[in-house]
């Protein structure tokens, strides 16, 4: 039964998956058939949308980061090879593929008995992230119960991420009544609102660095497209700084900066397509709440992929692109060497994004402090996962002592998790589940008021510094 599910995902993929789940969901809702469809399709269409540009940007700008790597000429001994090399690692233990079973019913449960307003099994996909974790955990320790204690545990705490980040980042991309939860990015939401309160408190909201400030500012230069052409020939020019003798590379320059602006021109249409898809839903649950007695309020978990190419999303993951790297060969102690997944970056911050309202300047110092953290969490696990890998038959890359990806593994709290359940201690592990407990029921109590707090931020953001009838807001 779990190898028929792993073969149905391997085969259908997120973008006939979540389509048809939004076609059931639709008529669960009373939505007549063909308006139910019609929704499915332009979210497949979406998706497909959404995987066709970023799989078409990816091997353009992957050489031009991979040469900026090489030529740096540093060695560090754990490698990058990629999030789609980790999924594979994951869907081949067996381990992993109790969870991909067990994390559907799982999910669908909490979700049934109201205990979460968050629907997770429409990104069943992405779970391949806990059963990287549990996999691992279990290569260690070779205990199985604790092992699925792990995943299980995990899973808990990025649904209570996403409970707190749900309104927000729906609000923020435009996607009615949908949020992000892939388990490998979710977890950075406590940092990113840590970070933002921190950064507002010292004035970084009045730095309007934010893709409207620029455009208003620079004029025809501050617009996304030319905003992205700039920036894509400034990548450009860093990875092929060594050989501007040839002609070959002034036209990689050419070519990966007018990508970057298609990007910025062609994302936006596409997630029109793929938000009108989830509008049929949201006022179908509407008519449900006048017409019944329940107010119940709930999100669908889309794909990543659809915050991607967001002005701001893509703009602040490039310029990380440099600051990671050049961070990751000056920091003492570090031995990450992030190389495949550098292109990843944009998915990595989306939830840092949204809390920021688009503030690229404070997503920019966030992004690096949840990055720093992940190169020493990486350094920290790295030998674990290599073993998992080699167990499972992948053949490490030529001169790699280790490999790891840069951005699966960037999880703070999943980490921690997993390093918790490596001592086997029941005193150590007890506590991550009342920490778990408190924050659950605190979140459950406080939930409407984390979301006013949040939406009060980025309205706090986007007045920063306007003038209004003689008064500067925000001051």
């Amino acid at each position: 039964m779990l190898d028929l599910l792993s073969q149905i995902m391997d085969a259908f993929g997120a973008a006939i998956v979540v389509p048809v789940i939004i076609f059931f969901i639709a008529l669960i809702m009373k939505v007549k058939p063909k308006k139910a469809f019609s929704a499915a399709l332009n979210a497949g269409i979406g998706l497909t949308g959404f995987n066709m540009i970023i799989g078409a940007y990816s091997p353009i700008v992957t050489p031009v980061v991979n040469r900026m790597v090489k030529e740096t000429g540093v060695n560090l001994r754990i490698l990058d090879t990629g999030w789609q090399a980790t999924s594979v690692v994951a869907y081949s233990t067996q381990v992993g593929m109790i969870f991909l079973g067990l994390g559907l019913i799982l999910q669908t449960v909490l979700f049934l008995i109201k205990y979460t307003n968050i629907f997770m099994p429409s990104d069943l996909w992405n779970n391949y992230s806990f059963m990287l974790w549990g996999s691992m955990l279990y290569i260690s320790t070779k205990n199985l119960a604790l092992s699925i204690g792990l995943m299980v545990l995990s899973n808990l705490y990025c649904l209570v991420f996403s409970e707190i980040i749900a309104k927000r980042w729906s609000n923020y991309y435009g996607y009615p009544s949908c949020t992000m939860t892939a388990p490998h990015h979710i977890c950075s939401v406590p940092l990113a609102i840590g970070m933002d309160w921190l950064l507002t408190k010292l004035g970084a909201n009045k730095v309007k660095w934010n893709p409207e400030t620029l455009q208003a500012k620079l004029g025809f230069l501050g617009e996304p497209t030319s905003l992205g052409f700039i920036l894509g020939l400034a990548l450009g020019f860093a990875g092929n700084y060594m050989r501007l003798n040839t002609l070959e590379a002034w036209g990689e320059v050419a070519i990966v900066g007018i990508s970057t602006s298609a990007i910025m021109a062609i994302f936006p249409k596409i997630a029109g397509i793929f938000a009108s898809a989830f509008t049929t839903i949201t006022d179908a649950s509407k008519k449900t709440a006048k017409s019944s007695s329940s107010d119940r309020v709930w999100f669908l978990a889309i794909n990543d992929a659809a915050g991607y190419g967001e002005t701001a999303t893509l703009l602040t993951g490039m310029l990380l692109i440099p600051i990671v790297l050049i961070l990751a060969i000056v920091l003492p102690g570090n031995q990450t060497l992030p190389m495949v997944d550098l292109i990843a970056i944009p998915y990595m911050i989306e939830l840092i994004i949204c809390v920021s309202n688009g503030n690229i300047f404070k997503s920019l110092i966030s992004g690096t402090v949840w990055c720093v953290g992940g190169l020493y969490m990486i350094t920290a696990v790295a030998p674990i996962f290599t073993d998992v890998a080699v167990e499972v038959g992948v053949n490490l890359p030529k001169g790699a002592l280790m490999i790891c990806s840069f951005a699966v593994m960037t999880n703070h709290i999943m980490g921690l998790l997993f390093l918790i359940f490596m001592t086997q201690n029941p005193l150590w592990i007890g506590l991550s589940v009342v920490v778990y407990i408190i924050l659950y029921v605190f979140v459950r109590v406080k939930k409407e008021a984390i979301h006013a707090y949040l939406e009060n931020q980025a309205e706090r953001e986007a007045n920063a510094g306007i003038v209004k009838e003689g008064v500067v807001l925000n001051e």
